[in-house]
């Protein structure tokens, strides 16, 4: 069952602050939702050829899992693949708006496995986990600024 996901939403803050958040790996677990632990093995922001180790729980299970950083462009994106809960690219990107910026997450991939099972729920639960995600990250981006 191939997935294809693209939520987005607004952040009253500039991009260089959302980035600073969002492209940190040890603000994970503040604003992605199931991330039990996160363990970056490349350290600082991420930028391509880094990689992190996440604990998570998603569906009821709890795994381990590696992301690679594919590609990145400073504050603008950065774009990852993973290999658990099944091959999926991930794109963090940031744009400027008029009052602050627009977050956008869009993954896209392949489910195998367990995650098949779930069929065409599946993609209704990648998008609302990552409607939560980007929920959870204005949150802890606006509330810094208050």
């Amino acid at each position: 069952m191939s997935v294809d996901v693209r939520v987005e939403t607004a952040i009253k803050r500039p991009r260089s602050a959302v980035a600073a958040i969002m492209f940190d790996p040890k603000n994970d677990a503040a604003w992605t939702s199931g991330v039990i632990e996160v363990t970056p093995l490349t350290p600082g922001r991420l930028r391509a050829g880094s990689r992190v180790e996440r604990k998570v729980r998603f569906m009821g299970r709890t795994f381990g899992y590696e992301y690679r950083v594919i590609a990145a462009d400073g504050d603008r994106f950065v774009e990852m693949e993973v290999d658990k809960p099944f091959p999926m690219k991930i794109r963090y990107e940031l744009e400027d708006s008029a009052g602050g910026t627009v977050a956008r997450i869009h993954a896209r991939g392949d489910a195998s496995g367990f995650f098949k099972i779930g069929g065409p729920l599946l993609g209704w639960m990648v998008r609302r986990s990552i409607a939560k995600d980007l929920a959870g990250l204005k949150a802890v981006i606006e509330r810094a600024s208050d």
